[in-house]
């Protein structure tokens, strides 16, 4: 749920207090809620989260300091400024409220002028605040998807001189090969009372089947060399600097360009057996995006569900791991691509949390929490579209993107 940024929400006991305050808030543009306890303004959170709260102190039930402890404790409302309204002027209480995590205090009788004046200037610190936020972000962000572009680029770049020589070279002794083979079969043919010593020799190394076997051994090197190229080229698909404006590409070639990459990592190992990758690919336009960054979201959604597999196979030797990958056309003016697993699925509060910057559920010094807030970023903020996790635990998790064509 997100913060409606120009909704404020005031708690009072006193039906002339909020009528009042209603009426100035609304006059200058401001979006109001009003509850007339605490529980009543916690029930109404539930449902609504305001940009700031003005919250009353002395209020039967539940005060005003046991509110702002239960808003504080709270993962979704414990950002969310709160300005105390009270008669109390002893220092105790309010250093009580600050230390609970109130922002500032307005005493009663108040001055209409100057609760407007305070919620004005919180409202502006708060905007300062996210906006910087939002500048760090882009700026790790970018420097996330740079670095690992660099690293990527690099490797192809210093791999793709020694496969060129071997690969120029494996055309060459594929030739002079063929050449000593005919040479032989000519010996063969016109010079059949051999020495003893070569009837030996040619037992010993079995020369038939070396005859047969040698062409085949640098086919399968042939193969290998491609192999290797398209990996490279794959490399430099994935890490590939995007422009300023977005181009037209195939989400398909993405996808499989992200686990080529992987490739290594969904074969069996003594961690977990062979990750199963199940493709349903429907028949889709290119769609205008950023390449580049759809790639890294790829990479982001489907390394999170092998970090997965690696934990649950480890507890339970009978696991076997599943990634689904399907992609459709939606109304002909959007494509929808679906990735799934069949791992642990998450609880509602860490779905809840899934997106936020920094929110890691991993190890220290395993996550950043910055893979989803980033892919969710380049999905909805980049791209105009949509990125939801659907998921509960003990039934897997499947993310589901929607973007634009165009």
């Amino acid at each position: 749920m997100k913060t409606k940024e120009n909704l404020i929400l005031i708690i009072d006991d006193k039906i002339d207090n909020l009528e009042i305050l209603l009426d100035v808030m609304q006059m200058h543009g401001h979006e109001v809620l009003v509850a007339d306890s605490g529980e009543s303004a916690l029930n109404k959170l539930k449902n609504s989260l305001p940009a700031l709260i003005l919250l009353d102190v002395m209020m039967p039930s539940m005060d005003g300091f046991e509110v702002c402890r239960r808003l504080k404790s709270d993962d979704r409302t414990k950002d969310i400024p709160v300005i105390f309204m009270t008669a109390l002027t002893n220092t105790a209480d309010k250093i009580k409220g600050f230390k609970l995590g109130a922002v500032d205090y307005i005493t009663k009788p108040f001055q209409q002028e100057e609760v407007l004046a305070r919620v004005n200037v919180q409202l502006k610190l708060q905007d300062l605040n996210q906006q910087l936020q939002k500048s760090q972000f882009q700026l790790m962000q970018a420097e996330k998807i740079s670095s690992l572009g660099q690293l990527v680029a690099g490797i192809a770049h210093e791999v793709k001189n020694p496969v060129s020589f071997i690969a120029g070279n494996l055309e060459h002794t594929e030739n002079y090969t063929q050449e000593l083979v005919d040479l032989l079969k000519l010996y063969q043919k016109y010079l059949q009372n051999t020495p003893e010593e070569i009837n030996h020799k040619i037992d010993a190394i079995d020369l038939d089947f070396l005859l047969e076997d040698l062409p085949k051994m640098i086919a399968s090197m042939n193969v290998g060399i491609e192999r290797i190229s398209d990996i490279m080229q794959s490399l430099r698909n994935f890490s590939r600097k995007d422009a300023t404006v977005k181009k037209y590409a195939d989400i398909h070639q993405g996808i499989d360009t992200t686990l080529m990459i992987l490739s290594h990592r969904l074969k069996a190992n003594e961690i977990h057996p062979r990750i199963e990758v199940i493709k349903e690919y429907d028949d889709l336009p290119q769609i205008e995006c950023f390449p580049g960054q759809l790639n890294q979201v790829f990479m982001n959604l489907l390394a999170n569900a092998i970090d997965v597999f690696e934990d649950k196979a480890q507890e339970d030797e009978s696991f076997i791991p599943q990634i689904n990958i399907s992609t459709e056309l939606i109304n002909n003016n959007k494509v929808k691509i679906v990735i799934s697993d069949n791992g642990y699925g998450m609880s509602e509060e860490v779905r809840n949390n899934l997106f936020s910057t920094f929110f890691t559920t991993k190890p220290e010094g395993k996550g950043t929490g910055l893979g989803l807030s980033i892919s969710y970023k380049i999905i909805t903020e980049t791209h105009g579209g949509t990125l939801e996790c659907l998921s509960c635990e003990g039934k897997g998790t499947r993310f589901v993107i929607q973007i634009p064509i165009q």
